[in-house]
């Protein structure tokens, strides 16, 4: 019996993960579009730890926070960049022009 609600619950996470790949497609601006793929990023995260389960292996759980982390590190990067269109590497000066 909790197979089948795991089961429905993969189903329903993916039924989502194509709603929030639509949003990301037509969103109107770019933050929109970047909050979308996070979205589907711990929608993904959430699919390996139910997969996991349905499979019986428990493994799956350390990649999924592993893919959470990257997921995390990535839109703020992301958000960063599009932000301020730099990713913060220096050029080797400091403010006053100085090496």
């Amino acid at each position: 019996m909790i197979t089948y609600m795991f089961s429905i619950a993969a189903v329903a996470i993916l039924l989502v993960m194509a709603m929030t790949l639509f949003r990301a497609a037509i969103g109107p601006n770019t933050y929109d579009r970047i909050l979308a793929v996070n979205v589907f990023g711990t929608l993904a995260v959430i699919l390996i730890a139910v997969l996991g389960f349905l499979k019986g292996r428990p493994e799956f759980l350390d990649l999924a926070l592993v893919y959470a982390l990257i997921n995390f590190i990535g839109t703020i990067a992301v958000a960063k960049y599009i932000r301020f269109n730099d990713m913060g590497i220096g050029t080797g000066r400091d403010e006053g022009g100085d090496i």
